[in-house]
């Protein structure tokens, strides 16, 4: 049964959105971190009320129970309350120095866009981990979720757009963008050199040419890569327990 699809970004598009992206990172690098968590706080905000449909649209994407895909959904409202009070605590050092009458401090700068990519089996817990911290951090960020699950994707990235146009001009067009597609769209994304920093999840084959790639333009990369979900057990487990364990390992998440 079908139940949506898409339109693949095209290779221009991936160069617009990330250019889009650059100069959003540019405006919003300068508002305040505080400034930047209370849009993270509406957002949070924003899931909550949308929990339940969002949730069930996560099932109806990737197959996992209904449990799950709620559960996926309060992991984005727990992060997006961490990163709010992360906001306000962006600290750096105060370091002693050897000459006199004088001090060093710290101050952390935000890096650049940050391009997600995201796996099928978490559809949006694993954006909202990247995202929420990265804009708190001043960072624009771009999208690329799996090509066998759009539809989370685009329903959220429309409830972005929804609370970052009621908060004002201080959240920047292109703040947060959505680029669909399948390895080609990745591949446009990943070298394109306005990306700064590189997230993706995914199979190990994935993460070495996102890595290379990304080391060829000295960008960053972060890479959570996973292999078959592979389940040891025992001589002495308890089987019954080890199988419950085995079956939920492989179908709860819908790996």
């Amino acid at each position: 049964m079908t139940i949506g699809g898409f339109t693949p970004s095209t290779a221009d598009q991936v160069k617009l959105v990330a250019e889009r992206a650059h100069a959003a990172f540019a405006n919003w690098r300068t508002v305040p971190a505080p400034r930047r968590g209370e849009l993270v706080r509406r957002f949070g905000e924003a899931l909550r009320a949308r929990k339940t449909e969002l949730g069930l649209l996560v099932t109806l994407d990737c197959g996992k129970p209904l449990s799950e895909g709620l559960g996926e959904v309060q992991e984005m409202i727990d992060i997006c309350d961490f990163a709010v009070g992360l906001s306000r605590q962006l600290h750096g050092l105060t370091i002693a120095s050897e000459r006199p009458g004088h001090r060093m401090s710290e101050t952390w700068h935000p890096l650049g866009p940050v391009a997600i990519i995201t796996a099928f089996n978490f559809p949006v817990a694993v954006w909202a981990w990247n995202a929420a911290l990265a804009l708190v951090c001043g960072d624009s960020i771009v999208w690329k979720p799996s090509e066998k699950t759009p539809l989370t994707a685009i329903a959220v990235q429309a409830l972005f757009d929804k609370v970052a146009g009621e908060f004002g001009s201080d959240a920047p067009e292109g703040l947060s963008q959505l680029v669909l597609g399948d390895a080609a769209t990745g591949a446009a994304l990943v070298d394109h050199p306005a990306m700064a920093l590189i997230s993706a999840t995914g199979s190990t084959a994935m993460g070495r040419v996102v890595g290379q790639a990304a080391a060829k333009r000295f960008a960053r990369s972060l890479l959570e890569l996973g292999g078959n979900n592979a389940t040891i057990v025992a001589p002495s487990a308890d089987m019954e327990l080890a199988l419950a364990g085995s079956a939920f390992g492989f179908m709860g998440p819908a790996r």
